[in-house]
């Protein structure tokens, strides 16, 4: 590819990203960064854990982005009463016309481009694993037969925090496979007169389509060919390795208070994520400071802390800013 073709095609990735996070924005105040961290998980190929109090805005940022892309969208709302078939569908006994009877697949809700998985923290385990196949290999098995889902495929799941009644732990497996974990805060004072004044008031809060599917897959081959030099890929490494307690890049915290720590899929994640924030510096090459600025939504979740971890309370994210500025650049 020339000089030419690849700033045309970076321009181009810039304009599209820039464009999507500013129709979104006309709904959702007090997010910015909550909302491009989101659209960097979409075009890695990777899924979101948003977590917060009620009330926050995070349903409303998943409702808002699928409104801002031509994709399928099916909401699935968790209840501790809900069953691994009512989320990848089922089979049903069905009437031939001229007699008899057969097996016909009935698809769950989980059969579209971008799924909500609204407060995933209230069902039981069971029932959230039933998300990990479709997340992982983007298809669904039932009975003996695997289906398979249309790419672009997208997972946003909101949970609230742990401690509030109700709610039960993700399992560690499922954690891994989300791309990013993203807190959403409460919004600043300024933010909640916009909010007033947007949800009080006539205000036109239609937003404009911008990428369809084809186009957002186009958009993630764009990602991947962004060029990463060896030392910027070994600092992600060294980042992912910090994490366990046995690692020379391991930091005090580290050593003491976590029990396990992140995945391969985490330097995954810290590349990916990376290469996005360079095009939308407008390079096309990876930087250091890329993958530190993606850093904390991609480990924290990844990080498994042991009894005294738990005992004392420590957060993940002191951990990763620990590790952050410790671990050699």
């Amino acid at each position: 590819m020339t000089t030419t073709a690849v700033s045309e095609s970076i321009e181009q990735f810039r304009d599209r990203f820039v464009r999507i996070t500013r129709e979104v924005s006309r709904r959702i105040v007090g997010h910015e960064d909550i909302v491009n961290l989101t659209v960097t998980s979409l075009l890695a190929g990777g899924h979101v854990l948003l977590e917060g109090i009620p009330g926050v805005g995070k349903t409303s940022l998943v409702h808002t982005l699928a409104d801002v892309l031509h994709l399928t969208f099916n909401r699935i709302q968790f209840t501790p009463d809900l069953m691994p078939a009512d989320i990848v569908g089922t089979n049903i006994v069905q009437e031939h016309a001229h007699g008899g009877t057969f097996f016909e697949f009935q698809p769950g809700p989980i059969f579209a481009n971008v799924v909500l998985a609204d407060e995933i923290n209230r069902a039981t385990p069971k029932t959230q694993s039933a998300l990990l196949e479709a997340m992982q290999d983007v298809s669904v098995s039932v009975g003996k037969t695997t289906y398979k889902l249309d790419q672009p495929f997208f997972v946003m799941a909101t949970q609230n925090p742990l401690e509030m009644e109700g709610t039960y732990p993700l399992p560690e497996a499922q954690l891994d496979r989300f791309f990013f974990k993203l807190k959403v805060m409460y919004p600043p004072e300024e933010a909640m007169h916009q909010i007033l004044e947007r949800t009080t008031r006539d205000f036109d809060s239609a937003v404009t389509r911008v990428v369809d599917g084809p186009g957002l897959l186009e958009m993630r081959q764009v990602a991947r060919a962004v060029a990463i030099s060896r030392p910027v890929q070994a600092y992600a490494i060294r980042m992912t390795l910090g994490t366990h307690p046995d690692s020379p890049y391991a930091s005090a915290l580290v050593k003491r208070y976590v029990r396990y720590g992140a995945s391969p899929r985490a330097a995954q994640a810290l590349v990916l994520a990376a290469k996005i924030q360079a095009l939308n510096r407008g390079e096309g090459f990876v930087s250091i400071d890329d993958v530190r600025a993606v850093a904390l939504p991609a480990l924290r979740h990844r990080i498994l802390l042991n009894f005294e971890g738990e005992a004392d309370e420590v957060n993940t994210d002191a951990i990763v800013n620990e590790l952050l500025s410790t671990v050699a650049s």
